[in-house]
């Protein structure tokens, strides 16, 4: 790191003072993934902005995906990873590995890395405290275990919150008849934030944002009305993978979170950045 004069960072502490001012005592809720859950470099940054947004008096929650995990293991076991649309196919088989590597093996490291930087953090999963109801996904394939939510339960979340802890979420869900179900971690992060009335919810990505030319990362669109996503999506703008993140956006953003953003998680302290700056980083919807 670079060093720098106790004047500037004394400059550095002045000018964040009206953010932390703006979010103290709010809640914001981060979807964990892509290379900042793989790069150790990005993992410590992660973590550290984490760490601070909780000095700073911010309550954090932390929902985790762990996609490339689960594909690993089913490897090891010698069972093919298959998707449709972009969701797993989750046989009876599949569904106890997705719970055993993201609910004990990605969960449990996440704790305790955040905890190796000082922080406070507990490891939850959807089935506790019933805090992610859900049932089998309708869809044209059977995709087996895969779920959609009916019910956000945050009580859990907000007891770890207050009792100073950051709750870090892997996106298994309960069924009503006992079933477990595996859920996209970008539609739990939008639900669980809705539920919570987030100031914030944002979407940790490999991309720098939307852009208007996916070829070229200096046409960002770095401010969406949930009104234009309709055609943005015609126009092809909003197309293929960003189509569900976006809709997460939307959603949560419909739902009562006051920004959403999708932001590029390559970037160190790519939340501080989007946190503390009005300039902010990637697309933010409102």
């Amino acid at each position: 790191m670079r060093n720098i004069s106790d004047q500037d960072r004394a400059n550095v502490l002045v000018q964040a003072l009206p953010y932390i001012q703006k979010w103290a005592g709010k809640t914001i809720v981060v979807k964990y993934g892509g290379n900042a859950m793989i790069s150790p470099e990005l993992k410590d940054a992660v973590m550290s902005d984490i760490v601070l947004l909780q000095l700073i008096g911010i309550n954090v929650v932390l929902v985790h995906g762990g996609g490339p995990e689960i594909s690993g293991m089913l490897n090891k076991i010698g069972k093919e990873s298959r998707f449709v649309n972009g969701l797993r196919v989750t046989d009876r088989e599949t569904i106890d590995i997705v719970q055993m590597v993201l609910a004990g093996k990605v969960n449990k490291s996440l704790v305790q890395l955040l905890e190796q930087h000082s922080g406070k953090a507990i490891g939850l999963c959807g089935l506790d405290g019933k805090m992610i109801m859900a049932e089998k996904k309708a869809s044209g394939v059977d995709l087996g275990f895969v779920g959609e939510i009916t019910e956000i339960n945050t009580e859990v979340i907000e007891n770890a919150t207050k009792n100073g802890y950051v709750p870090i979420i892997s996106t298994v869900a309960g069924g009503y008849n006992g079933d477990v179900f595996n859920i996209n971690a970008d539609l739990a992060a939008a639900r669980i934030a809705s539920e919570l009335k987030a100031a914030k919810l944002i979407l940790m990505t490999d991309i720098k944002g939307l852009l208007r030319d996916k070829e070229d990362e200096a046409t960002l669109i770095p401010v969406v009305n949930v009104s234009e996503v309709p055609s943005l999506k015609r126009e092809g703008i909003i197309s293929g993978g960003m189509i569900p993140k976006i809709d997460c956006c939307v959603e949560a953003v419909r739902r009562g979170v006051k920004r959403a953003h999708i932001i590029d998680g390559r970037i160190p302290h790519s939340i501080l950045i989007e946190m503390f700056s009005d300039e902010g980083i990637g697309t933010m919807f409102y």
